[in-house]
């Protein structure tokens, strides 16, 4: 298993990555509301459950086992976003949030990576729901907005060197190519070979093909695909 420490990879077009960090610190701020007494009891309404969404044609809400209240449908496409299991859960989608999430947004501009980043994660769950449309399973996690994120680092950068742990504690450096190359064969893998788990391997897939096209159109002019890493900016 390999986790993501840091990049080489400059900012270009942004001071300072202030959507990739309020995007961290919302998840956090609602996972810690998740586990208050309200939380506990209400989380399950905003997570997205296939059957449900297909049943209540994506405008009903409150009618399955899991919901204390009624949200619409179609809304909890977004809201299982910002929902996790546990910490650990959590800390590894923040983690790559954090790692990968600044050089996109980068080359997309906070307003643009702000969008990108919600379509990901709806076309994820959206993705999820088709191919288990019969699952009343709750899916929650960031997972499927950071796979756009990686989709999207995949085709920007695939050449810049990247730290990562290997087996949590010996670090090495690989090229994005291949350390997210193996990261997107491991998911493939999983989905097409392992027995059902509670991994959502499906919205990853969702995500990460979501992430790999809108960045063809939402990237600023200029910048392009399969980049070296990037030098700093020249001085003013």
């Amino acid at each position: 298993m390999f986790i993501p420490v840091r990049d080489i990879n400059q900012l270009r077009h942004i001071k300072f990555q202030h959507v990739t960090i309020s995007l961290i610190l919302i998840n956090v701020l609602v996972f810690w509301l998740q586990f208050t007494a309200t939380g506990q009891e209400i989380a399950a309404s905003f997570a997205l459950i296939p059957r449900e969404v297909f049943a209540g044609g994506f405008v009903g809400g409150g009618t399955g086992p899991y919901d204390k209240v009624a949200v619409p449908e179609v809304a909890t496409l977004l809201t299982f976003n910002f929902l996790h299991g546990d910490i650990l859960h959590l800390a590894t989608n923040m983690m790559f949030l954090w790692v990968f999430g600044d050089n996109v947004e980068d080359a997309l501009g906070h307003a643009r990576f702000l969008l990108f980043y919600i379509l990901c994660g709806m076309a994820a769950g959206l993705f999820h729901a088709i191919a288990l449309p019969s699952s009343g399973l709750p899916l929650i996690g960031a997972s499927g907005a950071v796979s756009g994120i990686i989709g999207a680092y995949l085709l920007l950068y695939p050449r810049v060197h990247i730290w990562v742990l290997a087996l949590r504690v010996i670090p090495l450096k690989l090229t994005a190519a291949v350390f997210l190359g193996l990261w997107l064969a491991s998911q493939i893998g999983m989905l097409l070979f392992a027995p059902p788990s509670r991994v959502a391997f499906t919205a990853h897939v969702g995500g990460f093909i979501a992430g790999a096209l809108l960045v063809l159109i939402m990237r600023r002019p200029g910048v392009g695909l399969f980049e070296k890493t990037l030098p700093p900016p020249p001085a003013a």
